[in-house]
């Protein structure tokens, strides 16, 4: 230690220039270290969504999570796997060792699923969650309607068709979730004795309706010295054309369609559940999931700025409210500890002037203060730690 101050004494431009760029190191790690409220003690997971719509829960368990939940537990890595089994719809949640990267375990979950081919039912789909954590739901939004002249149904197919697709390419943004209100589709109901008559099946219908609603393409015809590209329009865009779906012909050559057999209806999907607000009644909203390691405060940024701009786009009368915005607690609770690191610098500036009694002494064990605090940044940020509560208390009891 004794040759380390003599050093420093003989060095002292030396000296003062290292203390100069540790700073400047300090500043930049402390601008480009994400800034948190809440540290995310989330494990490493991937989970596994499968839709098996319309199934009870015992069969889905049989059909889906237990083949599924089987073939995880030979994934690299994976430490714990748990299937929950609900109506309709499977989740497998996979979790990893720590320090696991969360994009190599989420290609390996998909490397394990290739080889499910075949041994799921027919109509269940499989789906990797979003690459988030807990901590990941950090803006939620409504969609009002101030005019009265928009139902739920209409909400939410703002919130399908325009607003989730242009937030979820907004950087920083893994997910944006619908939530609320009803989802509009097609309904076709049969009717047994007409289909009897025809001698339709249901199958018929099905196929009939889900090949019927789909563009073909035809190559082309050539004529004076033109080629002319050919199409066959079959992209449903209304009732009349759902009816209009040929699902055969009688024995005279007769053709067979939906709307003879069966009766063509707007409707919304079944719903089992509904988003409230301050207890006025249903509303449709969406949650802005964040990327997994991203900074949540620049996100949310980012997010504000895009709804800034596609605001114009909405309908006359629909405004989008905020009702969560986690960049709130963020400031507030970073505010608080900056104040407090202020104070006790403070503090401990006064007790070190007022002990030595000799200014330029006291001076050396001032300035090192900020200097540490800064360097402790740059681990912080070299080690991927945010700047949140737990960090910065840290820094401010030491």
């Amino acid at each position: 230690m004794k040759r380390v101050i003599e050093w420093s004494a003989r060095n002292r431009f030396l000296v003062l220039l290292m203390a100069v760029f540790a700073a400047a190191a300090g500043v930049i790690a402390m601008r480009r270290t994400p800034l948190e409220a809440i540290p995310d003690l989330s494990d490493v997971q991937v989970i596994v969504q499968t839709d098996y719509q319309g199934q009870a829960p015992q069969l889905v368990e049989d059909q889906v999570t237990y083949p599924i939940a089987s073939e995880m537990l030979k994934v690299p890595g994976a430490q714990t796997v748990r299937g929950f089994s609900f109506f309709g719809v499977s989740f497998v949640y996979v979790i990893f060792e720590d320090g696991t990267d969360i994009y190599w375990a989420r290609s390996r979950v998909l490397e394990y699923l290739s080889g499910l081919q075949g041994r799921l039912p027919d109509g269940a789909e499989v789906a990797l969650g979003p690459d988030a954590t807990g901590l990941g739901w950090v803006y939620q939004y409504v969609l009002e309607d101030t005019t009265g002249t928009h139902s739920l149904a209409d909400l939410r197919s703002i919130q399908d068709w325009y607003l989730r697709y242009q937030l979820t390419a907004v950087p920083g943004v893994s997910e944006v979730a619908s939530v609320g209100g009803f989802e509009r589709m097609y309904e076709v109901t049969l009717d047994p004795e007409r289909m009897r008559g025809f001698g339709i099946a249901v199958h018929q219908v099905m196929d009939a309706v889900r090949g019927a609603n789909e563009d073909v393409g035809a190559m082309v015809l050539e004529m004076a010295d033109r080629e002319y590209m050919i199409r066959g329009l079959g992209y449903i865009r209304d009732m009349g054309d759902l009816e209009s779906v040929v699902l055969g012909a009688t024995p005279e050559g007769v053709p067979v369609r939906v709307g003879d057999v069966a009766t063509v209806q707007l409707a919304s999907a079944s719903r089992r559940g509904v988003t409230d607000l301050d207890g006025r009644g249903d509303v449709v909203g969406g949650i802005v999931v964040m990327r997994f390691g991203e900074n949540a405060l620049a996100t949310i940024e980012r997010v504000k700025e895009k709804i800034g701009e596609i605001e114009a786009g909405l309908p006359p009368g629909v405004v989008l409210r905020s009702v969560y915005d986690r960049s709130e607690l963020i400031i507030r609770a970073i505010d608080t500890l900056k104040g407090k690191l202020l104070e006790e610098s403070v503090v401990v500036a006064l007790v070190c002037l007022v002990f030595l009694f000799h200014v330029r002494s006291a001076l050396v064990a001032i300035l090192t203060l900020p200097l540490g605090i800064l360097m402790a940044f740059v681990a912080m940020h070299a080690l991927g730690i945010n700047a949140d509560i737990m960090s910065l208390g840290g820094i401010a009891i030491a």
